[in-house]
């Protein structure tokens, strides 16, 4: 899961973009980068780390132009090394450069169609470069000293019909505009804005509409399933859809835990959908449990399944309490590589309020339980703190299956709900009781008549159902070999070692 925006301004836009970023940092947190134009000429900044550690006055200062696009990076496909920190750039046709979120399901096969047929190299494994790649052979294809509109729509269609999987896509085609995309089944989000300033209207892409508030700019709409916008240089907007079927199956997880609670996504409100989260749990709980389900306080896992939490108190008619204070200073541990980092994180992040767990019957509330390291260290943690007893209440469902689409579950053996009974968890993470949210509950939280074309969403973590298709036991196989712990522990140590015999092409780019 990864963040991105991109600015066609009037005005300077390296702060707008380092502000987009900030906002949209929960969504990534390996790497950052920014790419930006002035007069022809493109100037980009991007490394490992955080967005605040990444960009210094320095580099901002060097960031000059009107026209830019930025990347916040959360690593699945490829490794987490600071080659593969985006924007991308290739340097034909006109220049081009590209943030990417999501996963493209078919990355090796249209890497060796690149570079057997195309005539074109790359110099990582990311399919966030595979499809720059695309994008910008199908362009060329045209030869067109002058891309109009169409061109760039005719473009996108390609990119269509030869990438799989999900893709939110910004990119900047130099001395031409801006591009915005979306992947035909809407499975990563993607939203625009505009804003009326002295000199013209001024245009935002991002991934969630709370970059696009924090700035002043005024959400028009989420890009249709898809659908592709452009602004040229000129700053007019030009929209159209480019997918031959386009069907709306947005990724629920984004509700669950990925988007922030102040999020709009497919004009439906994050924090609304968590309120209901909570709501089908609470009455899951009574209808199992009963009335006297002996739970005397309901303390949430922050930060994301805190909302959930407060509506299942109300419902339960129980006292609801902060119990872990969190360390704002470390990271989100579900989206950290590596499992001892993980498991070590979730002590440093969280400490306990002793006085809430001594001697009560404990309600633990998360989004979601996935390799199930935080839950069992955080149960322990109540425990420890005098906790009669520990229930936990998961506000989805089981997490089943791995993730193609640009979640951090590709590994099928890392799942604790893969094969196992929910008693079987319960006695794994330690817990005196369990309960999960129902698939179908799920569903019908998140679901609005505001948007009553959106009836169906990508569930593919809880059901196994892959809406963009072309998945199968032999791909999920070699997918877990590539992208286990152990497998991308062993790859950064290998590009760590060998990044400087690397040859990067970078023709007029400035790079800081």
């Amino acid at each position: 899961m990864c963040g991105v925006v991109g600015i066609a301004g009037k005005s300077p836009v390296n702060q707008m973009l380092f502000d987009a970023l900030t906002m949209l940092q929960h969504r990534g947190q390996d790497a950052a980068g920014i790419v930006t134009c002035h007069q022809g000429r493109l100037f980009l900044r991007k490394d490992n780390g955080m967005v605040r550690d990444v960009f210094h006055t320095r580099h901002m200062r060097a960031l000059l132009g009107n026209y830019g696009i930025g990347h916040v990076r959360y690593p699945t496909a490829g490794s987490s090394s600071s080659a593969e920190a985006q924007p991308f750039y290739v340097n034909s046709p006109y220049g081009i450069t590209l943030a990417h979120n999501g996963n493209l399901t078919n990355a090796a096969e249209i890497h060796d169609d690149l570079f057997k047929t195309d005539l074109r190299h790359m110099n990582t494994d990311s399919d966030s470069e595979v499809l720059l790649n695309v994008f910008a052979h199908e362009l060329q294809k045209l030869r067109t000293l002058n891309p109009t509109p169409d061109d760039i729509f005719h473009t996108v269609s390609r990119v269509h019909e030869r990438c799989k999987g999900a893709y939110g896509v910004v990119a900047m085609i130099t001395g031409h505009g801006l591009v915005g995309f979306r992947d035909p089944n809407g499975i990563r989000p993607l939203v625009y804005g505009s804003r009326e300033t002295e000199q013209g209207t001024e245009y935002i892409i991002a991934s969630e509409s709370v970059a696009i508030t924090a700035l002043g700019f005024k959400v028009e709409r989420d890009i249709a399933p898809g659908e592709a916008i452009f602004i040229d240089e000129n700053g007019q907007l030009f929209s159209k859809q480019c997918a031959a079927n386009p069907e709306y199956r947005p990724c629920i997880f984004e509700y669950v835990y990925f988007a922030r609670p102040d999020a709009t996504i497919d004009g439906i409100s994050v924090y609304k959908a968590r309120l209901k989260m909570g709501e089908k749990l609470a009455y899951k709980i009574l209808k199992e449990w009963g009335e006297q389900h002996d739970i005397d306080v309901v303390i949430p896992i922050p930060d994301t399944s805190r909302t959930s939490a407060l509506e299942l108190a109300n419902i339960l008619g129980v006292k609801f309490r902060e119990g872990f204070m969190k360390n704002r200073y470390i990271g989100r541990t579900f989206i950290m590589p590596g499992q001892q980092q993980r498991k070590k994180s979730v002590r440093q992040k969280l400490n306990p309020v002793e006085l809430e767990f001594k001697d009560k019957n404990v309600l633990l509330v998360d989004d979601s339980i996935v390799r199930g390291t935080t839950c069992n260290e955080i149960i322990q943690m109540a425990r420890d703190s005098g906790a009669k007893k520990v229930f936990f209440a998961s506000a989805a469902p089981m997490v089943k299956y791995p993730n193609v689409y640009g979640i951090d579950m590709p590994a099928k053996a890392e799942l604790i709900a893969s094969g196992r009974t929910v008693e079987e968890i319960r006695e794994n993470i330690g817990a005196d009781r369990l309960v999960f949210q129902d698939l179908e509950d799920l569903k019908n939280a998140v679901r609005t008549s505001k948007v009553p074309d959106l009836t169906e969403f990508d569930c593919s973590v809880f059901d196994g159902i892959y809406v963009a298709g072309g998945i199968d036991k032999a791909y999920l196989d070699n997918l877990e070999q590539k992208r286990s712990d152990s497998a991308k522990n062993k790859l950064d140590s290998y590009i760590d070692v060998n990044i400087d015999a690397a040859s990067v092409d970078l023709t007029g780019i400035k790079e800081m």
